[in-house]
Order: structure tokens, then C-alpha cells, then sequence
């Protein structure tokens, strides 16, 4: 889908605009949008809100053929309340076009939504909620079906409109969000298509092969640490789990170098589980096929990167993935096990199913060498936390300190901004103590209860040289059901995470 801005003054208004299919809003008291009443000449608008075909309640359509005018087709579309349109409604707005120009039997079509109508949000907040929403109606899985799913219909270029008249510099800045929405939606689509890919080819080694092709691409630095490698680094927690496998492990580390030199690095750590069977300790078979979406936080590293190497983002920020399957078999890692990891520690292995904290601890430890400014780690950790949070919110952990308090709030508020929100969990010192263990260091699970903390608190022992915060996707991912498919968060949290960085 191609992406265009167009700036209407007096002179050139929208009423005039030739297009196949002209979209403006309505609110929920029948009143229409100023761009929607400039369409209105002929009174057609007027006369399907007054006839009750169309109420303005949030994401509710009309499409109207020849209603007078340059625009051979009119899309209504329900705002909700006026003055006072809240992010959800608009969003909502925005999917509602994307769905009815998605199957519309035009090419181009002209959006003219108004810019303020959310309170506290401004254009290109609004350009990028309409540019992620037209690119999410658009995205398909199908590329390992024989037969693919008919996409000759729908729209293929879309204007967006500016209905008054920026300054230059407000236009240029509207150019960048534009294109800097473009490049978020290219890394969600790669990250959603490596979380829908098979494990079968989705393997280790095909998400390194797919890193040094990205880093080809976009000139990123590139770096895949083999089995003696990683021997050599002495990862026995993270080759623990590798153990059952027949397809090598892979540790990925990707370098966007787009700050100055002395800059210290933002590290974003992705589990790269590409399948998780549990191991010796087996998941029951109902829905395992979805664990080939263990290696999201994987994919989102890549995803986010894809998308701030287009961006030219200004910053350091560097990319490291621990990839393995977990696998049962006569090697494989069995409950009881001690291991040492490469930061001496040594862990107790209760329970084999526990495995992204195992690879995570090892990467965790070798980012040392980069004196990051700050790390995140992104994993698809533990159910315990779609119990705890559902799938609305990523689960947010870190410590309780000034510098992680900083961290925190800037992840939230990212959150906030992208749409794609994340609720801050704790760490606490009590928790800690479900992580004995009368053999080793620390075991690698603490019970049942605060599961999704005891498994942050795990990983916070080896973060304690520089400012730390994990991200548990397992409830944010990937939706299961009939809509089943990876959803490509958290790369719009993260990407708008480093961005609001480079700003600094």
C-alpha cells in the first residue's frame, strides 16, 4: 500500500479532490466533521445521517455512491463523541476504514479525518494510528499456501489529508511521521511473519540467516555465534537447554550504530525459543503447536530493528538473541540438573519447561561487555502473566530504584503513545526466596504463585551491573482462535521507546 500527505488550503479543498473514495468522519450526535460538511454540498451527507443510516457511534461505516462532487464515493465513519473522542474511539475509527477499504472496488481513496479531535493527541499521532491500521488490513499469511487469498480487490494508495494549511516546517515534519510510520509497519509485518512461520523452517538457524539479511539490507553490523563459541563463553545455562535438539543453537547479535561513538548502546535482548515442547518436563499437546511462537521476543528484536535502521534512527542500540529449540530426547536436560551459567551462577533445573530464563541469564551476562546506557528484554516468559495481565497489557518488570523508576515510565509511556501498552509488575526481595535451592545458587522456578514475578526476580540476578527491565509478551504475542497469529508486539513500544531515546 502506497502512502502519499496532501496539505489542503482554500485554493485546492477536498471538495474539489478527484478521488475514487473520499473518507470523513461523523460524530455521535449526527453531527458531521468540517471535512465531511465540505463534501456536502448536494445535502446527501445531511440526508443519510437524518434518514438513521448512519448514528456516528465509534467504527460504524456508510458508504455513499456519487453523492455530488469530485469524489465518486463518500466513506462515513463514526468518531463517537465530539470533543471528546477518546484514543480507543479513533483507533477504532481506523480500523473500521481499513476493513471497508480493504474489500472496496477502488484503487485510491482520500482519508480526511479531522486532526484534533482526540483530546491530547496530535496529527501525527493520528497519521500513524491510520497508517498501522490500512497496513494491518492488508497483511497476509499466506505465503505457504498453494492457492493465495484473493487480494485483487481493496484500495493500493491512499492519501492522507492535512484539511488546513501547515507551515512548510509542519508539513516536512508531517512527511517524516509519514515515512517514519511506514518503516514501524515494515517491522511489524517482519516480526509477525517470522512468529506465523512453522518451526520447521523457522529454525535457529533461519532467524540468523534472516538477521544477515536484514543487517545486508539496511547496513546494520552483524555477528552469529556458533555451539563452540558459545562453549568457549562458557553459556552452560543457555547450551542446557539446547541439549535435546537436533538443530544447532545460534546467538544473534545485530549492531544499528546510528549515534555518536561514545554513546553508550541501548540493548534490546529477544528470547529466541523458535519451539518449546517443555523438554523432558512436556507440555500437554493441546495448542502446542503454538509454541512456535516462543520466539517472538526474537522477532520483535528483529522487527524493531528492521524498522529504526529505515528510520535512520539517531541512536546506538544494539540486538542480541539467544536462539534454540527445546526438544526431549536421551541428550536433552533433565529435571534435577545443575548448571553453571556464564556468570558463574549456578542453577537447579526443577523444571525443564522453564527454559527461556535459562538462554535469557546467559545474554543477559554478555551484554555486559557493551556498557549499555539501558537493556530490555522482551520474552514470551510465562503463562502466569496472561493470567495475571490477559491480553491487553505486556507485563513490565524491573527494580525499584531511581534510574529502573526512569526506565520504567519511559517504557509506559511508549506504550501509551504506540497503542500498544504495557502495566508495571513487582520485584521484591520476598519473592527471591521462592528461588532456593538446597543444591545449587538459585533454582529455575519458584511455584506456582507470582509466577511471572519469581521468573523476573530469576532474571534480575543477572542484571545487576547496569539498568534493567524485562518485557513478558506471553499474553500480548500472539492471539490463538480463529484470529490465531502473531501480533507483532511490542515493536511499536519499543521502536517509540528508542525514538523518544534519540530525542535526548
Amino acid at each position: 500500500m502506497d502512502f502519499s500527505i496532501k496539505a489542503f488550503t482554500n485554493k485546492n479543498a477536498i471538495a474539489q479532490q478527484k478521488t475514487a473514495c473520499a473518507v470523513v468522519g461523523i460524530h455521535d450526535n449526527g453531527k458531521l466533521s468540517e471535512e465531511a460538511r465540505a463534501l456536502d454540498e448536494q445535502g446527501v451527507l445531511t440526508a443519510a445521517v437524518k434518514s438513521g443510516d448512519i448514528t456516528g457511534k465509534p467504527g460504524t461505516t456508510l458508504l455513499l455512491h456519487r453523492p455530488g462532487g469530485a469524489a465518486q464515493r463518500v466513506l462515513l465513519v463514526g468518531l463517537g463523541t465530539e470533543g471528546s473522542v477518546s484514543d480507543r474511539h479513533f483507533i477504532t475509527a481506523a480500523q473500521a476504514v481499513a476493513r471497508a477499504l480493504s474489500s472496496l472496488g477502488a484503487a485510491e481513496a482520500l482519508v480526511a479525518l479531522p486532526h484534533d479531535a482526540v483530546s491530547g493527541r496530535d496529527a501525527h499521532w493520528m497519521l500513524r494510528t491510520l497508517v498501522l491500521a490500512l497496513r494491518e488490513s492488508v497483511y497476509r499469511a499466506d505465503s505457504l499456501k498453494s492457492k493465495k487469498d484473493d487480494t485483487r480487490s481493496g484500495v493500493k494508495k491512499v492519501v492522507l489529508a492535512l484539511s488546513t494549511a501547515p507551515s512548510a516546517a509542519l508539513q516536512a515534519a508531517a512527511r517524516q511521521t509519514l515515512a517514519q510510520s511506514v518503516a514501524l509497519a515494515n517491522g511489524i509485518d517482519l516480526t509477525k511473519t517470522l512468529g506465523n512461520l512453522p518451526p520447521n523452517i523457522c529454525t535457529p538457524t533461519y532467524l540468523a540467516t534472516t538477521a544477515k539479511q536484514l543487517a545486508k539490507d539496511t547496513k546494520l553490523g552483524v555477528e552469529v555465534l556458533d555451539r563452540k563459541q558459545l562453549e568457549a563463553l562458557k553459556m552452560g545455562s543457555f547450551l542446557s537447554v539446547t541439549n535435546g535438539s537436533e538443530q544447532p543453537p545460534k546467538f544473534i547479535v545485530l549492531k544499528h550504530m546510528g549515534g555518536k561513538a561514545k554513546d553508550a548502546p541501548v540493548v534490546l535482548v529477544g528470547k529466541g525459543i523458535t519451539f518449546d515442547t517443555g523438554g523432558i518436563s512436556l507440555k500437554p499437546g493441546l495448542g502446542m503447536d503454538e509454541m512456535k511462537y516462543d520466539m517472538c521476543g526474537a522477532a520483535s528484536v528483529l522487527g524493531t530493528f528492521r524498522a529504526i535502521a529505515e528510520m535512520q534512527l539517531k541512536l546506538n542500540v544494539i540486538g542480541v538473541i539467544p536462539a534454540c529449540e527445546n526438544m526431549p530426547s536421551g541428550r536433552a536436560t533433565r529435571p534435577g540438573d545443575i548448571v553453571t551459567s556464564m556468570s558463574g551462577q549456578t542453577i537447579e533445573i526443577l523444571n525443564t519447561d522453564a527454559e527461556g530464563r535459562l538462554i535469557l541469564c546467559d545474554a543477559l551476562t554478555y551484554v555486559e561487555r557493551f556498557k549499555p546506557a539501558a537493556v530490555v528484554d522482551i520474552a514470551t516468559l510465562t503463562g502466569a502473566c496472561v493470567t495475571a495481565l490477559g491480553h491487553h497489557n505486556t507485563g513490565l518488570f524491573t527494580r525499584h530504584d531511581d534510574a529502573h523508576d526512569a526506565l520504567a515510565n519511559q517504557l509506559l509511556a511508549a506504550g501509551k503513545t504506540a497503542n500498544d501498552t504495557a502495566w508495571r509488575m513487582p520485584i521484591e526481595d520476598a519473592y527471591q526466596e521462592q528461588l532456593k535451592s538446597n543444591f545449587a545458587d538459585i533454582a529455575n522456578i519458584g511455584g506456582p504463585p507470582g509466577g511471572s514475578i519469581t521468573a523476573a526476580c530469576f532474571l534480575e540476578r543477572f542484571t545487576r551491573k547496569y539498568t534493567w527491565a524485562h518485557l513478558d509478551i506471553a499474553g500480548t504475542a500472539w492471539k490463538s482462535g480463529a484470529a490465531k497469529g502473531a501480533t507483532g508486539r511490542p515493536v511499536p513500544l519499543l521502536t517509540t521507546f528508542l525514538m523518544e531515546m534519540a530525542k535526548k
